[in-house]
């Protein structure tokens, strides 16, 4: 094997004179982890336990008949509003910055009640509530026949009003907040992006899917997770990685087999599949969830979304946040841990360092001194690194000498 291709004598010198044993060894602080996790008693708290001071707005699954009635009396309260003679205007709950907030007994970010106005008759708001009506309309008329479309499809239904496909985008978030159900029970989805591989078995829609029988790609991520059901599972842990080229790197080298586990990625910022995926794995089979991204800023944002939620989705926060993840690597600790080379460090920019002060004035990471103190060691650097600067030891550095060693110390925060 040529010394680039795999973990090499000089790559394993490089684990800093400590010997990888065995995989029962190496996995036994994440089996002790995943033991801990089955027996906590823990029981997720809701916005209505906590009497907040003001009131938070969450949105819940629907079933397709109740949506259709929620739209029809939106759509009933219009046409009363045209015939008194008073035009008309949508309520629209406010997804604005401002009325986000991170709740710590939650641990996660929950938009406030407020709302703001989208009358017919005011020119500024017009053109957004035509699209609404519009959208509100094809919404009822996919639930009547029971099909479910990409948001992409959706666009191209009236591409002169939509404009562009970020503005539909955005009112099925509106309609979504405003109907008080979840996105995907509008029966628009987004178009498949994450995949995931390992030791995982499911039916979707009823077809048999066997994750260990998916080639070096993945299966591709259900888009409508409601149709997955059966989940099976002899995994240790669910490796969530943030980039494509890492996934096929442990996916060809076949990690899972060695150390069990599920590894799934959403190729770099999160989508909606992937984060109920992600969610519906960790609940139903209830084993740690261990991050792999970029040492920067953006790959701390990206696990962000995975575990606190995003501002635009912040009213569905309770369905697609899986608390509770741990960040494995790579570290900014990690870099001279491990050695990686000066060439392989890449100067944070000014955006960066920007980014990652703002990091620092999060609510949830103040609670965390050990996320603290790895954000504060790399803005004090002024250093970055992505996961591919591993395979400067080798390209199987990442699966046979890095992934096993953080593993067999229970090196994650």
């Amino acid at each position: 094997m040529s010394k680039r291709g795999g973990a090499d004598d000089k790559a394993l010198a490089l684990a800093k004179g400590k010997r990888i044993r065995g995989a029962e060894d190496v996995l036994r602080k994440v089996q002790a982890l995943a033991t801990q996790l089955k027996n906590s008693k823990e029981v997720e708290k809701t916005l209505t336990e906590l009497n907040l001071p003001y009131n938070c707005r969450e949105v819940v699954d629907k079933d397709g008949n109740d949506v259709m009635a929620e739209i029809e009396a939106a759509m009933y309260s219009v046409a009363s509003t045209i015939l008194e003679g008073e035009g008309f205007t949508f309520d629209v709950p406010s997804r604005a910055k401002g009325n986000q907030m991170y709740v710590p007994e939650l641990d996660r970010i929950v938009l406030r009640d407020a709302v703001s106005k989208r009358p017919f008759a005011s020119t500024a708001t017009c053109r957004k509530a035509a699209v609404t009506t519009r959208i509100l309309g094809l919404v009822h008329e996919l639930l009547g026949k029971n099909i479910h479309v990409t948001k992409r499809d959706l666009f191209y239904t009236d591409v002169k009003l939509f404009e562009d496909q970020s503005q539909s985008d955005s009112i099925l978030d509106d309609l979504a907040c405003m109907l008080g159900c979840t996105r995907s029970s509008l029966n628009v989805v987004a178009s498949e992006k994450g995949v995931v591989v390992g030791r995982l078995s499911f039916r979707e829609d009823g077809d048999f899917i066997d994750c260990q029988r998916m080639g070096v790609g993945g299966k591709a991520i259900p888009p409508n997770i409601d149709k997955v059901t059966d989940i099976s599972s002899d995994a240790s842990f669910i490796l969530l990685v943030e980039k494509d080229a890492a996934f096929m790197r442990l996916a060809e080298d076949r990690f899972y087999n060695t150390y069990p586990c599920i590894i799934l990625t959403a190729k770099g910022q999160p989508d909606v599949a992937t984060r109920l995926f992600l969610k519906k794995l960790k609940s139903t089979l209830k084993i740690p969830v261990l991050a792999l991204v970029d040492s920067d800023p953006y790959g701390l944002k990206i696990l962000s979304v995975y575990m606190k939620g995003s501002m635009n989705m912040s009213y569905d926060s309770s369905n697609l946040t899986t608390p509770d993840i741990k960040w494995l690597g790579v570290r900014p600790s990690d870099l001279d841990r491990f050695d990686i080379p000066q060439q392989c460090r890449l100067p944070m920019t000014e955006e960066d360092i920007k980014t990652g002060k703002r990091l620092l004035e999060e609510d949830w990471i103040k609670s965390n001194p050990e996320w603290v103190r790895e954000l504060e060691l790399m803005l004090s650097s002024k250093v970055k690194a992505e996961i591919q600067a591993l395979s400067s030891f080798g390209f199987q550095y990442l699966s046979q000498v890095y992934l096993p060693l953080k593993l067999q110390e229970g090196d994650w925060i």
